[in-house]
């Protein structure tokens, strides 16, 4: 069960009188808190990669595309008992109301992609594609806020149908904190830049944690604590949406090829 919330005490907390959390404990788009946005996602979604997805989280739209494992772009990154893994994380123009000039590249999109590296990296077999290179390549698409966290679930995605051998799998989740009340899967309009925000993502058969992210501060030890458990509970959530596209894709290739009947 996920954790209780707290409801807003008062209406109209929000910059210019928005009211964020109805005295119902309902959101501005419907969701209660506890509730993550509506996910549509497919595998296969590019011929040319080795493996590669696309993911929906509400509004925020991603395409990930996974090659490898190949061989490396240079012999200096080459490591003998193990595969390399790489990310890029790039937002297109067009993805944000907001015009940016650099959009690949920039301090936000070189830490995201440094997170999904390094999420990655503990879940892979590396060692199972020695002197190799994996690469994953994101394309935030439209960013209605929680774009790291669908680049993070399509990624999984996307290795899925590479075939890449890994040990678990990674599912992530933000949390943010909204009059007083906690919020999982907050839209862009519930992520502004002075609330507190938790990424999360953990590996979703051992429940251990592969990265952390907290954007200011929480009132106390005690709201980080609730934040985690809010959060685990939305990437249980998005979990089961992933593993059935999972089965789904995998049971319609078997049929494709005549191993099973559907």
């Amino acid at each position: 069960m996920p954790p209780a919330t707290k409801r807003s005490r008062s209406r109209g907390g929000g910059a210019g009188g928005l009211e964020y959390i109805s005295l119902d404990g309902l959101r501005i788009d419907g969701r209660r808190p506890t509730e993550v946005r509506k996910i549509r996602c497919s595998l296969g979604a590019l011929s040319r990669a080795d493996g590669s997805a696309y993911y929906e989280q509400g509004n925020t739209r991603v395409l990930v595309a996974v090659y490898g494992p190949r061989e490396p772009h240079s012999r200096a990154s080459i490591q003998h008992d193990r595969a390399v893994v790489k990310c890029e994380f790039s937002t297109a123009m067009f993805a944000s109301p907001v015009y940016r000039r650099t959009w690949k590249g920039d301090r936000k999109s070189t830490a995201a992609a440094l997170v999904m590296q390094k999420a990655f990296e503990g879940v892979i077999l590396t060692a199972s594609y020695p002197k190799s290179q994996i690469d994953i390549y994101v394309q935030v698409l439209q960013n209605d806020g929680g774009a790291l966290v669908a680049a993070i679930n399509a990624a999984s995605l996307a290795l899925v149908n590479a075939g890449v051998a890994m040990s678990d799998f990674v599912v992530a989740c933000s949390v943010g904190f909204v009059d007083d009340t906690f919020v999982v899967d907050p839209s862009s309009l519930e992520s502004a830049s002075d609330r507190p925000e938790l990424t999360l993502a953990v590996l979703s058969h051992s429940a251990k944690i592969a990265s952390c992210q907290l954007d200011s501060k929480l009132p106390d030890g005690e709201s980080f604590e609730r934040a985690l458990e809010f959060a685990t509970s939305g990437a249980n959530q998005i979990f089961k949406v992933l593993e059935y596209e999972v089965r789904k894709y995998s049971l319609n290739l078997l049929d494709s090829r005549g191993l099973v009947a559907l």
